[in-house]
């Protein structure tokens, strides 16, 4: 997958994962099921996409100190939030009804620093490293100034209210359609800046 795709594909996946989600409580519970693990492999397939575009945000940042130690806590923050959505899956395979998952829930989250790592303070790194990245962006001038807002929209609705995450969705998509138009292009073996 180009980055181009990826820049457009991650916010629309993100996006898919909330709209699930919400069909998915309309019955009052959320999971175990078919909507449950086809939400969660969407957003995981989100958190691997990640990956490629916090590199490209450090290539167009032109490496250094600063995008580097961001990139590597934002990918460490990637993996604490994909095992957060794995267990998700998995105990969603395991369990009967929702108040099977419950009780694995918390079997899991007894386990010494999974709650920490993979529930509370891990994941928040890949988020932080995405807003200091895009406002890093946005400093140089390589995205508008109102980006860094968008991004920060996405983190902070779901905050607000897990239903609002299509929103959030929606505003960093049109953050990343402008990554996606200025996206390196492979040609012939090289990179290339498309205009």
């Amino acid at each position: 997958m180009n980055l181009r795709t990826a820049y457009i594909a991650t916010p629309l996946l993100v996006l898919a994962y909330g709209v699930i989600r919400i069909l998915d409580g309309l019955d009052g519970s959320r999971g175990p099921g078919i909507a449950w693990t086809t939400g969660h492999l969407a957003f995981i397939a989100a958190l691997a996409l990640f990956v490629p575009i916090f590199l490209d945000m450090r290539r167009r940042l032109g490496g250094g100190v600063l995008p580097t130690v961001t990139v590597v806590a934002g990918i460490a923050g990637i993996a604490c939030a994909m095992a957060q959505f794995v267990i998700d899956v998995v105990v969603g395979f395991l369990a009967d009804d929702n108040a099977g998952m419950s009780v694995l829930f918390d079997r899991v989250q007894e386990v010494p620093g999974v709650e920490l790592l993979v529930y509370q303070g891990g994941p928040f790194l890949f988020y932080i490293a995405q807003f200091v990245l895009v406002t890093h962006l946005a400093v140089v001038k390589q995205v508008k100034y109102w980006t860094p807002v968008l991004v920060m929209l996405d983190f902070m609705l779901p905050l607000m209210n897990k239903d609002l995450m299509p929103l959030g969705a929606l505003c960093l998509l049109v953050s990343f359609v402008q990554l996606a138009r200025t996206a390196a292009t492979p040609v012939q073996g090289r990179h290339i800046l498309a205009a």
